[in-house]
């Protein structure tokens, strides 16, 4: 981000937006390989002019290393089960599709939330791996502060709780001012600010715009603004 800005001779900014996760032309593209309810290669990178593919990551991952990724960013209480099937079925024949794998965690996952697809959380963690989403998140969030100038704001929305939890958690750190241990001889005023300030609370989608638009179900909003 720095570096972008600093391309365009930009040093401080107004604003920084970031829209976290797939986006719907990803998801509506089979060829990108994201989506389970589109057959295409399994492939789920953002850029794919480099890094691994999830198709390939599967082929080489150890079981024990499925596993933990599928419960660690999918939240996926049958991940144990998943991380077993995916192995057996490899051994048979590469998985190279997304109909594929959909098939094999949908035979893996005994039961879903109504109107979730067995495979949501499976396809969910395998996307954020691959892509190191979380820790690019991560990365970023101290850049956008550092990045916006004075009375500029963040404004960040998340779509699952993983995201949600990283933005939550830095935000409370750096709206809260340095605490010193009792005792010093240091008067309020004279104790540095804290970076931000929190701008009203975490905004979520009315019904309407649920209606209107179902994959915003899940988003979050939260706004800091720079002190």
């Amino acid at each position: 981000m720095k570096a972008a800005l600093a391309a365009r001779n930009i040093d401080r900014v107004a604003g920084v937006l970031l829209d976290l996760g797939v986006s719907s032309p990803q998801l509506d593209t089979a060829g990108r390989g994201f989506s389970f309810m589109r057959d295409g290669p399994l492939d789920m990178r953002m850029d794919t002019t480099r890094g691994e593919t999830a198709a390939e990551w599967i082929a080489r991952a150890e079981e024990q290393e499925l596993r933990e990724v599928i419960w660690r960013h999918g939240e996926e209480r049958f991940a144990k089960q998943v991380a077993g099937a995916i192995v057996a079925a490899r051994q048979l024949a590469p998985i190279e599709t997304t109909r594929q794998l959909a098939e094999i965690v949908g035979r893996a996952v005994r039961t879903r939330e109504p109107g979730q697809h067995p495979a949501t959380r499976t396809f969910q963690a395998l996307r954020i791996h691959v892509n190191r989403e979380l820790e690019e998140l991560e990365v970023t969030l101290p850049q956008a502060v550092e990045v916006l100038e004075p009375g500029g704001r963040l404004a960040v929305i998340s779509f699952h709780s993983l995201e949600d939890r990283i933005v939550k958690n830095f935000l409370r750190e750096q709206s809260t001012a340095d605490k010193l241990p009792r005792g010093v001889p240091v008067r309020a005023k004279d104790i540095p600010p804290a970076p931000v300030r929190l701008v009203g609370k975490a905004i979520k989608p009315s019904e309407a715009e649920v209606r209107a638009n179902p994959r915003a179900r899940s988003a979050v909003l939260r706004v800091a603004e720079k002190h």
